[in-house]
This record gives C-alpha cells, sequence and structure tokens, in this order.
C-alpha cells in the first residue's frame, strides 16, 4: 500500500471549511478508501496497456517492469496509487452500471487525471512517463499474462462502430476540448489499423479458395457444349474470360 497518503493511521477529523474550498484533500482521503478496499495489488505479470484487474474485480494487475515512481520536479511520485484508482472506478462502472468499456474508461480516466493534478503534478509529465512503458495487445514483451486477467476491456476496446459514433458527436459538438478530441483520433487511428490489416488479411486468405472453387463450377457448362462445333466453343470460352476479366 502506498505510504504517502493523507492520513495512512489517523482517523478522519471534521475540515473547518467546506468540502468543496478542500477539493485536492478530499480526492485524497477519497482515493485513501478506495486504495483500502483493494484486497490484492500484483505486479508480478505483463500486463497490456501497464494496468489491469481479475475477472472478479479482487486483483490489481500493474505491469512488473513499470517503476513504481517517477521523478517530477525533485519530488518523488509514487504511481500506483493513480492505476489503481483508475482500474477500481473502471472495473465497478463496468460490472455495477453495466456501462461499455470506452464509457467507463473515460470517467475512469478522468478520476485518474483529477487525482494526478490534487498531487500537483502535471498531466502531461505523468502520462509521458506511462507511456513509456506500455505494451500493447500483441507486444512480444507479453510473456506472462495472469489467468484470470478480465479480458472484457479488450474485446470492448475493439468496438469500432461505437467509436465512429464517438467521434462524429465529438466532430458535432461546439466547444469540445482538443484534449478529448486527440485522445479519441488515437482510438480511431487504432482501429482503423486493426480493421486495416485483417482487410488486407481477407484479401490474401479469401480470394484463393474462390478462385479455386471456380474452375469446378465451369467444368459442367464445358460438358454441354456439341461436339460438332468445337471452333464455336472455344471462342465462347475466350470470350467468357475476357467477361470475367
Amino acid at each position: 500500500m502506498p505510504s504517502n497518503t493523507c492520513h495512512p493511521n489517523a482517523p478522519h477529523v471534521k475540515l473547518k471549511a467546506p468540502d468543496w474550498y478542500m477539493s485536492s484533500l478530499m480526492l485524497d482521503r477519497a482515493l485513501d478508501a478506495i486504495l483500502r478496499r483493494v484486497k490484492n495489488l500484483d505486479r508480478n505479470h505483463d500486463i497490456p496497456y501497464l494496468a489491469g484487474y481479475s475477472q472478479d474485480g479482487k486483483t490489481i494487475y500493474i505491469d512488473r517492469h513499470l517503476p513504481k515512481t517517477f521523478t517530477f520536479r525533485g519530488r518523488t511520485v509514487e504511481v500506483d496509487r493513480f492505476l489503481i484508482l483508475h482500474e477500481e472506478v473502471e472495473k465497478t462502472l463496468i460490472d455495477q452500471l453495466g456501462l461499455h468499456y470506452l464509457h467507463a474508461h473515460q470517467i475512469a480516466t478522468r478520476a485518474e487525471e483529477a487525482a494526478v493534478h490534487a498531487q500537483r503534478i502535471t498531466w502531461k509529465a505523468y502520462d509521458r512517463f506511462m507511456q513509456k512503458y506500455v505494451k500493447a495487445i500483441g507486444d512480444e514483451r507479453l510473456t506472462k499474462v495472469p489467468d484470470d486477467l478480465d479480458l472484457k476491456p479488450y474485446r470492448d476496446y475493439h468496438d469500432y462502430d461505437l467509436l465512429r459514433q464517438m467521434e462524429q458527436h465529438m466532430e458535432r459538438v461546439k466547444g469540445a476540448g482538443a484534449k478529448e478530441k486527440t485522445e479519441l483520433k488515437r482510438y480511431a487511428d487504432a482501429f482503423r489499423e486493426e480493421l486495416r490489416i485483417q482487410h488486407r488479411h481477407e484479401l490474401h486468405d479469401d480470394p484463393p479458395s474462390d478462385k479455386r472453387r471456380k474452375p469446378a463450377a465451369k467444368k459442367p457448362g464445358a460438358a454441354k457444349v456439341k461436339p460438332s462445333k468445337p471452333i464455336k466453343a472455344t471462342s465462347k470460352r475466350r470470350s467468357t474470360a475476357k467477361a470475367t476479366k
């Protein structure tokens, strides 16, 4: 459990100011409460996109190669608490409220970002550090993935129809932030790349099988040609071939 919490051992005390004056402190306390509810934190596996959770939600996984801290303006910052917050919020929204992964992920990311800012850390610096250690699906470094890792986020991530709807909506909304558009564009680019690769495989795999079937289908037609007119029959096959081309 990270030690840099606002009150790791002390009980809650009544604040002398309204809650909305103390937003950073209240967020830190909420994060502490979430951290205390985590039953098991596992850092012994390879995890796609740095962090995930078990199917039953009792274990939070963080990639074994991700450092536990990074340095920001001379300060040593522990990162596990932010990832745990993201995964706990995301898992709860999916399981308890039935949200789609892309929606739950957006809310969880905003919560993670708020927690980062509450520690007086810029999101840009935090995200830059994280991106250096991201392992995508298909990465050869994913050699030790836990058996009970919840794969729903990775399946829902490929819901391209939903992503296109979100992208079109973002284009229609006036005043949409550049940050949100950039994040959505990353998703869209990843989807399109996968679709392009999938389509390329289909072009290479399917047509040859069709071509193998076509000659067999033409044989009965060739048998109907009258033997007394071999020359005309030959010309018909040539014209058919041209039409096919």
